[in-house]
Parts: C-alpha cells; structure tokens; sequence
C-alpha cells in the first residue's frame, strides 16, 4: 500500500496537505511512464484525510533544519506500526528520513503539537486538522490490513 501526502499549503508556521492511499506501486517501480491524469496521484489512489506538519523548508535549494519546527522533506518512506515510547501507545514510523529521527504519524491539531511529525485529521479550521484521533485510528487499521496481506507499506511526500 502507498500513502500519498501532497503538500497543498504551505504557510509560514504551518504546512496543511492532503493524504490518499493507493494499493498500486508507484508508476516508476511498475514501469508506467506515461503522466497520470489526476494531477500525479497514482492510479487508483483516494483522498483520505488531511494533514499537519511544521514549516515547510526547501531543502533542495538551501532550506534548513530548525530543530522541532521543519517539516521533513520530500521522498518516498517505509512505514511500520511500533510502539512510541513517548507517546505510549502504538504509532506509525517513517523510516529512513534525512535528518530527522522517530518521524510519526500521530494525532493532534496544531503546528504546536508536532515536531516534525505529521499529523492526521480534517482541515475544517484555518491551521489545523481535527477529528485526529478517529483519523490516526482509521489509518492505523490500514496499515494493518495491508501488512496482515504481506503488503509493504510505503508513503510518498511531495
């Protein structure tokens, strides 16, 4: 399964994006070459749910790390289910970031609640997302259910 964050806003104390889910592999690693008409999502991905991160930097052209206040840069991730022991409870981890460590997918509603993670939900207020809980619950389930197949599970950010 891949989960599919693209990033929509992109504000200064804030970035809000928009989480779909596909169970295709993306184009390149199913040889498709040609450009997907739904604007790059893959084929048959859906909307999930929103998300909240930190700052947006642009770490391809200069953007720096400003520890517990940068969202983590674009790229493709493993995710697996293991227990947060500062959360305590059982979270999804992003595995591999580039500078960062112990990325999550967690719930909470503003900016002030993350440190680099990213945060699930509905975007019904300007800069934040809430209903988290049902949100994280609900895609928690779906990892699970791809792992219990023997599915990887994958996100993209972009």
């Amino acid at each position: 399964m891949e989960l599919i964050l693209t990033r929509i806003a992109k504000k200064k104390d804030y970035t809000i994006g928009r989480l779909s889910l596909s169970p295709d592999p993306p184009p390149e690693e199913s040889g498709e070459k040609k450009a997907s008409p739904t604007g790059g999502c893959l084929k048959g991905a859906s909307y999930f749910c929103d998300t909240l991160e930190p700052t947006w930097r642009d770490y391809k052209h200069g953007g720096r790390k400003i520890k517990g206040c940068s969202a983590i840069p674009e790229g493709r991730y493993a995710v697996v289910i293991s227990w947060s022991p500062k959360m305590k409870k059982w979270l999804p981890i992003l595995l591999g970031v580039p500078m960062f460590k112990g990325i999550r997918i967690h719930a909470g509603n503003t900016a002030k609640d993350t440190e680099g993670c990213i945060l699930v939900g509905q975007n019904l207020k300007k800069g934040m997302v809430l209903n988290s809980n049902t949100w994280l619950h609900r895609l928690k389930q779906k990892i699970v259910e791809a792992k219990d197949k023997g599915e990887a599970v994958w996100i993209t950010i972009r």
